[in-house]
């Protein structure tokens, strides 16, 4: 049975997050001050003091996110005495995610992490003039009734499905006032609930092409490596490991839909026996739940997870 490690996106961040690690893990408290030193200010004081409304910015959520996530990894690298490539058997991460799960299998370092999802994230928010985009979360409708629902609400502006996570659970992006017809049509569709979200750029959507092309020249100079185990990628659903590959996959995962309900059923047909969502909340693990069936659901938050993660690990699950 395959382990598989997987990394919470934006969303998942809140004041305080790892900070038990921090103060109580040296290994994790590296993770910290490597950030910190990569963005040249103190981003660990930002995560674990707040105010809430500036962590929650794109240009902080998506760095913080990333370094509380491979806070955890590297203490439980250090309970495990071995990189977390040699415990698990593959890799994948929610949007930014994948960003930490490259990290954390080795493609990449954490400063380098660090500074590419602070580009990203400026970038992302530079890409449309605020107020313009929007996102709104669709819930109780399949994601082919999800896809008809934007192209009805398009009227020709941009409106598509941005993240199909899971059977029942979808978010579409693009033009505010397309996405606001798409609420409305998804509750005539008989959707369960309809709802702009509270985010501030339209994430994964055509409207990201200029951040896309902004980004593109820093991952083709980020010095990518194989990483230790192959990462099941956002935009295809599909491992992979090739450096080069990678990179283009991160530029056009930009605009493009992350296929989390496909990423998860691909875990199922690749045998996962154990999901270990690392970092910040349970979004993944809850979803999870549902969308790979039979396996065993770990969640890495704290230092007592990493003890109880450790133990089970050891003891082959």
């Amino acid at each position: 049975m395959k382990r598989i490690a997987v990394f919470p996106g934006q969303g998942s961040q809140q004041v305080g997050m790892g900070r038990a690690l921090h103060d109580q893990i040296p290994a994790a408290r590296e993770v910290f001050a490597e950030v910190d030193e990569a963005l040249g200010e103190k981003l660990s004081l930002l995560i674990f003091e707040g105010p809430a409304e500036e962590l929650t910015l794109t240009r902080n959520a998506q760095p913080a996110l990333m370094a509380t996530s491979l806070a955890a990894v590297r203490a439980l690298e250090a309970a495990l005495g071995c990189r977390l490539g040699e415990a698990v058997d593959y890799v994948a991460g929610h949007s930014l995610g994948e960003y930490s799960a490259l990290a954390a299998a080795g493609a990449i370092s954490v400063g380098e992490a660090a500074r590419l999802l602070r580009l990203r994230g400026e970038a992302m928010q530079r890409a449309v003039p605020a107020g313009e985009g929007a996102m709104a979360a669709i819930l109780g409708l399949g994601h082919d009734q999800v896809e008809a629902v934007a192209a009805d609400a398009a009227h020709g502006e941009v409106c598509e499905l941005a993240n199909d996570n899971s059977d029942g659970q979808a978010v579409v992006s693009g033009h505010r006032t397309a996405v606001e017809r798409a609420v409305q049509i998804a509750k005539e569709k008989g959707a369960r609930r309809s709802m702009l979200l509270q985010v501030s750029a339209p994430f994964h959507c055509a409207l990201m092409a200029p951040a896309a092309s902004e980004l593109a020249p820093a991952l083709a100079a980020a010095g990518f490596v194989a990483p230790l185990v192959p990462l099941i990628a956002n935009v295809t659903a599909t491992p992979v490991s090739d450096p080069a590959q990678i990179a283009d996959l991160l530029r056009r995962q930009v605009t493009a839909r992350v296929r989390w309900r496909e990423t998860m059923a691909r875990m199922h047909e690749l045998g996962a026996g154990a999901v270990i969502e690392l970092g910040a909340g349970k979004v993944l693990t809850g979803l999870a739940k549902r969308g790979v069936a039979g396996a065993n659901l770990f969640n890495v938050q704290e230092p007592d997870d990493v003890a109880a993660l450790a133990a089970a690990l050891g003891a082959g699950s």
